[in-house]
Parts: structure tokens; sequence; C-alpha cells
């Protein structure tokens, strides 16, 4: 129970540096001496800053010698912009590290723990591995495949429509719903729209009111023909908010010129079989950017291709107390032949909103 309680105690400090570590992972550690006492704990707050071992280490100093660490993540074993983690754990005289995962980075994989054992230091791993592999399934996942976690966010009535008539502007949530979209944009690297989104709602796509992130926020406007308005809010600010337009050749030239010159980064994909986007040479394209996660809030098309096209990792589904039942009502989801098996993590009321939050079963 009290290596249970103690790791507990490290992923809660992990979760203290949610949208700011990336592309590195979240990270929590606590160091309790020979008699039981927490004499040590912390966090990785950004990526290039401490670790989160060196912060506890430090805090605990001399009371750490004999002691126990545990750490939520596979202590580093390279050097990186920081001196690996294991070489501060040896020095500090540890006697034993309690670790939830092994990390799957090349760098590290198993490493970490391996040159622990190698100097006489007892190693157990996988307690609360479930609880730590949620916390870090964006980093996981990128590092397993080198694609970034994708979560899809939609917001339909009861009966599964977003609007009476194509192209009308509709708000379906709540203020609540409202705030914990902001909440989710922040914790993820990118949010990302299709360009019908940008032609009937011109979204600004930012958090607010304005949080800073260690890494920039980036918003990607998925558009095959280049329509975007030179006009769009979401290309503004990029000072504060990164934008990336992602298109194929089929964009006129007077449009991509005219969104370099605001300072806007065009990314060109491949085209799919229907001259749309190819969202899977997207999603690579931006994972060789160290984005280890994307927000999806697109339109019915978006999603549509993101579901056929299983590019999904996680659903935030928003259902409104409201019945849109117009003979023109547009469905919450385009065309498409979708079959995918979820896992409901939660349902939960917001307001007058329900939240419904699943993972897809790989």
């Amino acid at each position: 129970m009290g290596d249970e309680r103690f790791m507990r105690q490290a992923l809660k400090l992990a979760q203290s540096g949610l949208g700011n570590t990336s592309p590195n992972p979240l990270v929590g550690v606590v160091v309790v001496d020979p008699s039981g006492n927490v004499v040590g704990a912390g966090y990785h707050e950004k990526a290039g800053a401490d670790h989160a071992e060196v912060v506890a280490l430090r805090q605990a100093g001399d009371r750490a010698r004999g002691g126990t660490l545990y750490v939520t993540l596979e202590p580093c074993v390279h050097h990186g912009r920081t001196p690996p983690c294991v070489d501060a754990i040896k020095v500090a005289g540890i006697s034993r590290v309690v670790s939830a995962l092994a990390d799957p980075d090349p760098r590290v994989a198993g490493a970490g723990h391996t040159s622990l054992r190698d100097s006489g230091i007892e190693v157990s791993v996988g307690m609360e591995a479930d609880q730590a592999t949620h916390a870090n399934r964006m980093y996981l996942r990128h590092r397993t495949t080198g694609l970034p976690f994708v979560t899809l966010k939609m917001a339909q009535s009861l009966n599964g429509t977003i609007a009476s008539r194509p192209g009308e502007r509709r708000q379906l949530s709540g203020k609540r719903a409202s705030n914990v979209v902001r909440k989710l944009r922040f914790e993820h690297d990118a949010v990302m729209v299709g360009v019908g989104t940008i032609l009937i709602d011109d979204p600004q796509l930012t958090v607010r009111p304005f949080k800073p992130r260690a890494v920039p926020y980036t918003r990607v406007i998925v558009d095959a023909k280049g329509r975007i308005p030179m006009r769009a809010r979401a290309i503004k600010d990029q000072a504060r908010f990164r934008t990336i337009v992602a298109t194929t050749n089929q964009m006129p030239g007077a449009v991509r010129e005219g969104l370099i010159k605001r300072s806007v980064a065009v990314l060109e994909c491949a085209r799919s079989e229907n001259d749309r986007v190819d969202l899977g040479d997207l999603l690579s394209k931006l994972g060789s950017e160290n984005i280890l996660s994307v927000l999806c809030e697109g339109g019915p098309t978006l999603a549509g291709s993101l579901l056929a096209g299983r590019h999904l990792d996680e659903l935030w589904w928003l259902i409104a107390p409201i019945v849109l039942n117009a003979e023109e009502a547009v469905p919450v989801v385009g065309n498409g032949a979708y079959d995918l098996a979820l896992h409901i993590n939660a349902v939960k009321r917001l307001g007058d909103d329900v939240l419904v939050t699943a993972r897809v079963k790989r």
C-alpha cells in the first residue's frame, strides 16, 4: 500500500506539467527516506528544464541516501538538453527505484532500468501502470508510432445533427462545456479544423483567456484547394499562435503567397482519392515536427474522414438538450464507412450538456 500511495503522489505531481512538457513526457517523482518519510518531490515543468528526478533529489539532499525513488516513467539514460537522470539517482545513493512504465523512446527503451540494476539498485516496474499510461498516452503514442495522438471533439443535438441547414452558424454547447473544450485545447499541441469551419464560423481557435504554453500552440487548417480567406481570424496573431494550412497541389499560387506573407506555414500533403488532403500523410508530417497531440474540432466532413481513415485515438462527444430535425439538417458526421470499437471512459454532465469520452480500441 505504501508503494501505491507514493506512486499516486508522483502521478498527481506529473499532471502539474500538463500542456507544457511537449515533446517530453509528463513525469512526477517522489523520494522517500529509509524511515518512510517523503523528503523530496518534483515534476518536469517544461522541455529544457530539469527533469523530475533531479528536482526531487535536489530537494531531498542527503536524506535520499538509502531511500526509494518513485517515478512515473523510466529515468533517461541519454544526454539531451539535460544530463542522464540515472546518473543523478546513482550519485544520490538511492537504493530502490519504483517505476510505473518503461519509456519506449529508442534512446531509453529499458536501458535506464538496466543501468540502475547494474549499479546494484533494486528496480521495480509496473506500479500504477494503467494510470501512468493514460497520463502519458499522447507521448507514448508518438514515441511508438511517430504519429500524434488524435482527439476528436464534436457537439451535436439529441438527434445527431449540428445545424438546421448547411452553412448555418449554431452554438450547441453551453458555457461549462465551452470551458472544458478550451482546457482541452491547452493540453494538446495543436487544434485542427477543416476550411469549412473557417468559412462558416471564422473561429480564432485559441485558448481564452490567453494562457501561454512553454511550446507554442499550433492551429492546423485542412484546406485542399486553397479556399481560406485572407481575413480569417485563425491566420492572425502568429506571434502567439502558430498556424499551419495543410493543403495539396490544388492550392492556387496566389493563395499560397498570401498565406506566406502573413507568416502562415503552408504544408503540402498528398491528395486522397476524393481530392482532399490525405490525413494519414498530414498526421505523419505533424508527427515529424514533434507535434505529439492534435485536437480535431472540425465539422462533419473532417470528422467523417478521420473516422473512415481510423486516425482517431480518443473521442470527446458533447450532446446538447435540443432537437434539430429540419429538412436540411446537417448530421454531426459526414458520409463514409465507419466501424470503430470504443471503450467508454466517462459520461458526465456539464450544465445542461452531456459529455461522453471514449478511447478507440486498437
